[in-house]
């Protein structure tokens, strides 16, 4: 894998404004926006600007980093506070991914466990943490990446759900990172990318991203994933997660539970790849995770010309679903893979 700088989310030279990619407006065009303000930043958020679970969180980090440089308070308190305060309205864009309260709380606990520092030097050590956020999600996808492939053989067709790939993280994804990998290492894998309504990440991102590192990429409907698994055509179903509980249920993109339940029934193995940070160990089981309600109109007119619904009809949309821990063959970590049980195997794994 190259290595090299994560280019999706960045700090801008004079540390000013966190520069993305406008993943929204993709595969059409590449726009770079430049946030350098609460309103943009919880907005880019929001609305996906910026999106998966890692890259949320890390782009969280450098939001944080940039509003504290940006503080005119010199005593300590006042500064804390606004930071905190400012932390907050970005923890609040999104409920589900956890990596988003995980980098806020990483940065609030920095100031807070430094009242004698003054200001200036506590700015630097915000800005530091940001990369070092970021760094440390570089090295965990490439572990990641490494830890998946040894569950593929050259020539297994595997099914993939959403975006979980460098536009998800910062550099080489998680559950599509073994397949980039694949490739490098000159494996033959046939990807199978469902298409994710209503918001199409896979077909927008997954696709892109895999045809353009030359990887065997078949985008389908969401409702074509039975067929190509009854077909004999998919070995294994690799996802990424915003949110594990800590008895192995996993929150991901609308639709990734279906294709848990698909994949039980053919016999298919099911695994889902994300850092340790998205292992929520004080969430004890997929019922206390907070499943996000977005705008109806995503469904009812977002890509068309022309709204493909009746104007008033009453739409349900969700933007995650959870996959119970019995329908997972293997949770993926930088660590490597965890088997069930996975309630006694988490907690091992965090006790390390």
């Amino acid at each position: 894998m190259p290595n090299k700088r994560p280019d999706n989310i960045a700090l801008r030279p004079d540390r000013k404004a966190v520069v993305i990619i406008d993943q929204t407006l993709l595969p059409n065009e590449q726009v770079f926006l430049e946030l350098t303000n609460l309103h943009d930043m919880v907005e880019a958020i929001l609305l996906l600007r910026v999106r998966g679970a890692p890259a949320i969180g890390i782009c969280a980090a450098y939001c944080y980093a940039v509003l504290a440089g940006g503080v005119q308070a010199d005593a300590y308190d006042a500064f804390y506070q606004t930071c905190r305060e400012n932390g907050a309205f970005l923890n609040a864009a999104r409920p589900t991914a956890v990596n988003l309260s995980w980098a806020i709380h990483r940065m609030d606990k920095l100031i807070g466990d430094n009242p004698d520092l003054p200001v200036t030097q506590l700015k630097e050590k915000l800005f530091a943490e940001a990369v070092a956020i970021q760094d440390e999600d570089v090295a965990m996808c490439a572990a990641i990446a490494h830890h998946g492939l040894t569950l593929l053989q050259d020539g297994d067709g595997v099914l993939t759900h959403c975006n979980a790939g460098p536009l998800a993280t910062s550099l080489y994804g998680t559950a599509l990172g073994p397949m980039l990998l694949a490739k490098e290492q000159g494996m033959d894998i046939k990807v199978f990318a469902d298409e994710t309504r209503p918001l199409l990440q896979g077909a927008r991102l997954t696709a892109y991203e895999l045809q353009k590192a030359g990887v065997d990429v078949t985008l389908i409907c969401d409702n074509m994933a039975s067929i190509v698994m009854q077909n004999g055509w998919v070995n294994a179903c690799f996802v990424g997660c915003d949110r594990v509980a800590a008895n192995g249920d996993a929150a991901n993109k609308i639709g990734t539970s279906g294709v848990a339940i698909l994949a039980k029934h053919y016999g298919i193995p099911f695994y889902v790849l994300g850092p340790t940070s998205t292992i929520d160990m004080a969430c004890p089981t997929g019922a206390d995770i907070e499943i996000e309600l977005r705008a109806e109109d995503e469904i009812r007119r977002l890509w068309y010309a022309k709204p493909m619904a009746p104007q008033d009809v009453k739409c349900y949309n969700p933007a995650f679903d959870v996959t119970d821990h019995s329908l997972i063959s293997g949770i993926v970590t930088q660590h490597g893979v965890c088997r069930p049980p996975y309630k006694e195997n988490l907690a091992k794994l965090f006790a390390k």
